[in-house]
């Protein structure tokens, strides 16, 4: 990788996230701590306002204006499979919002590569086994839930089909036995419970805020799933 085009990777790394530390950007670009430093210099010199925050790291003044960046026909390729995949392993819900953001990247694309990418689109076919059942629209709910740490209140149907309400503290979402399943601190249990999205019947949003304040790390629950991570 040339330097403009690490010049334009650090940039687009800076916008996707709140802060980078020189270690990250360093491990990423494969390049020393000393080479960021300068990097970040001669990204300053051309009016981009980046600034530091210790011991947090890097970030681009809030409020400045960066033009919408540009894809090369490979990585418009790739987020186009990407919606196959979008469609088959999640849900209605994240398909559509997925679907409504690749629409935008298609607007800043050339006519050729938006050509391109309608032929490759029909010649892209994606068949998921039998046993595989999505057909609901509830993770955008359940990752609003898990960022934002709100209780919900699901109508849950057990492995015999009887359905009750649980309040729930949503922590996290993983994906296991060709099923999602959200792993939650249930009220009504007193302890974590792993509620499979299938089986969900509604969801209720609620503004009020998680009661406990010590949730287990995603990290270390999942040590404890039937599968290995």
């Amino acid at each position: 990788m040339n330097r403009i085009d690490r010049l334009f990777g650090i940039i687009t790394l800076l916008q996707s996230k709140k802060y980078v530390t020189a270690d990250k950007i360093a491990e990423k670009f494969g390049i020393s701590v000393r080479t960021v430093y300068r990097d970040i210099k001669a990204i300053c010199e051309q009016g981009i306002p980046v600034s530091f925050e210790q011991p947090k790291g890097y970030f681009i003044v809030q409020g400045y204006f960066l033009p919408p960046v540009s894809f090369n026909t490979e990585e418009a390729n790739a987020l186009l499979l990407i919606e196959s995949i979008a469609s088959g392993f999640t849900d209605k819900s994240i398909h559509a919002h997925y679907s409504s953001a690749l629409n935008k990247i298609k607007n800043v694309l050339g006519t050729a590569q938006k050509e391109r990418l309608e032929l490759l689109n029909s010649n892209i076919h994606f068949q998921l086994p039998s046993c595989y059942q999505n057909n609901f629209a509830y993770l955008t709910k359940l990752q609003n839930a898990i960022s934002a740490k709100k209780v919900l209140r699901l109508e849950y149907s057990n492995n015999s089909g009887e359905v009750s309400t649980r309040e729930a503290e949503p922590i996290g979402l993983v994906f296991y036995a060709f099923s999602w399943h959200l792993i939650a601190w249930c009220h009504k249990r007193g302890d974590y419970r792993d509620f499979k999205v299938s089986r969900i019947r509604d969801i209720l949003e609620t503004d009020e805020p998680f009661r406990k304040e010590d949730h287990i790390l995603m990290g270390d629950y999942m040590k404890h799933l039937p599968v290995p991570y």
